[in-house]
């Protein structure tokens, strides 16, 4: 072992050397160190002060609790157990779903507090990236309980929920760990504190309830004090036999006296330190109790908010539903108009065809009108020239049959057959052209 010096860093130990803290040793660290811790950290690739005391004491307090059942930890059991993994700094700790215990160091300077061990076991001297062990598939609960000969998951809850107990001197001295059990200077580095068996009721507390108990308190406190300076530093396991009278010497009775007195003043100074404590713990439940309040208060405001935020999302959602309506109805209406604007167009179209085909309506009609007209009167013309004519021919013909003389007729008249018969013919040609013509107008009418 090496005492480091004032210049000396604990992350660069001498060549030959690893660094190793003092609250290592208060986690139940030994030397020479176990095979399996050897193997964990040459698994994990890390150094030995990379651990901290969380890790350090539930790794050691593992490989005792599984020597004390008679197996040999290995890298899987412990990967079953909870993960080693590392901070931002290097530093490693351990997490477990079962190993719900406090295992923080109690020494406040543990930075400074480190010396260097050579090594002699091949250990990595620098610090290293941790190296997280795989987790076994292959090993469940049930073979824990079967590796450990414990019978069901309440007896391995038991074990690790009162895991610091086996980094006690005794359980390390009983599995081999340690040599040094018994000795004075063995429990000076590590007060032994035996975790009871039974666990204890939550509202148990501390400070005795009776002026009886603590004299008996007293009184047994003493008896330990008396009996540790009447035999003074053991050097071995053998036990001094002290004769009564010296115990009942004035000197001695004095010597009692005072570590009463010491132990009153620790035991008062102990119960000031508690009535702090219960002080505290008051005023820290009524600032919870506040915040608790104002938590309340805060998640009705939250409950309100989203109450308001659920009816908003509502009104909201509903107008969508109406605007996609109105959308779905306007787009509907667009598409009538544009029916609308098309037959409008082809109705005007109409219109202009019958408003073109009206304006030159008037004009064929006046046209029919004369025409008729003309007609009529050269139909009526033909008529009586027709008749004359023919009645002319009858009394000719008479006149030419009998020879006699009819009043009123000249010889001309009976004389002009011939242009008589042209004239009608002349006539009858006039009429046919007429006719023709008024057909042609139809026809172009109709077009």
């Amino acid at each position: 072992m090496k005492v480091q010096a004032r210049t000396d860093r604990p992350c660069f130990p001498p060549p030959g050397y690893v660094t190793v803290y003092e609250f290592s040793l208060r986690a139940g660290l030994r030397f020479p160190p176990s095979s399996e811790l050897i193997d964990i950290l040459t698994l994990c690739g890390v150094c030995l002060s990379q651990f901290s005391y969380r890790a350090m004491s539930i790794v050691m307090g593992l490989i005792v609790l599984f020597r004390d059942r008679g197996v040999v930890l290995s890298s899987e059991c412990l990967s079953r157990m909870g993960r080693l993994f590392s901070d931002a700094k290097g530093r490693i700790s351990f997490r477990s779903k079962w190993l719900d215990i406090r295992t923080r160091d109690p020494s406040k300077g543990w930075v400074s507090n480190f010396f260097y061990v050579q090594n002699d076991w091949g250990l990595q001297e620098k610090w290293g990236k941790l190296k997280e062990l795989p987790v076994p598939l292959h090993i469940g609960a049930e073979d824990l309980l079967r590796i450990l000969k414990l019978p069901d998951l309440d007896a391995l809850h038991y074990e690790v929920r009162y895991l610091s107990r086996y980094v006690d001197e005794e359980y390390l001295f009983k599995v081999g760990l340690s040599t040094q059990a018994g000795r004075s200077h063995a429990q000076m580095l590590k007060k032994s504190a035996r975790v009871p068996e039974v666990v204890p009721q939550k509202n148990h507390s501390k400070r005795p309830g009776s002026e009886e108990g603590l004299q008996t308190s007293r009184k047994k406190r003493a008896d330990e004090v008396l009996t540790v300076v009447s035999k003074g530093p053991r050097a071995s396991p053998s036990k001094s036999y002290i004769p009564e009278d010296v115990l009942n010497h004035q000197c001695i009775g004095r010597r009692r006296a005072e570590e009463l007195l010491e132990m009153t003043k620790t035991l008062n100074d102990w119960n000031k330190e508690f009535v702090k404590v219960k002080y505290l713990q008051g005023e820290y439940k009524k600032k919870y109790d506040s915040k608790m309040k104002e938590m309340k208060v805060v998640e009705d405001q939250l409950e309100g908010c989203r109450t308001e935020l659920a009816n908003k999302i509502t009104s909201v959602s509903s107008q969508n539903e109406r605007m996609d309506r109105l959308h779905i109805e306007l787009v509907e209406a667009q598409a009538t108009i544009k029916q609308q604007e098309k037959a409008q167009q082809v109705l005007e179209a109409e219109n202009e065809r019958r408003v073109y085909c009206l304006r030159r309506r008037p004009s064929s009609c006046r046209q029919h009108h004369i025409y008729d007209v003309e007609v009529k009167a050269l139909e009526a013309e033909c008529a009586e020239d027709g008749f004359i004519r023919g009645f002319m021919k009858g009394v000719r013909t008479v006149h030419r049959k009998t020879g006699a003389e009819i009043e009123g007729l000249t010889p001309s008249q009976a004389s002009s057959d011939a242009s008589s018969d042209s004239g009608g013919e002349e006539l009858e040609s006039e009429l046919q052209r007429a006719f023709a013509l008024e057909e042609d107008e139809d026809d172009v009418e109709i077009l």
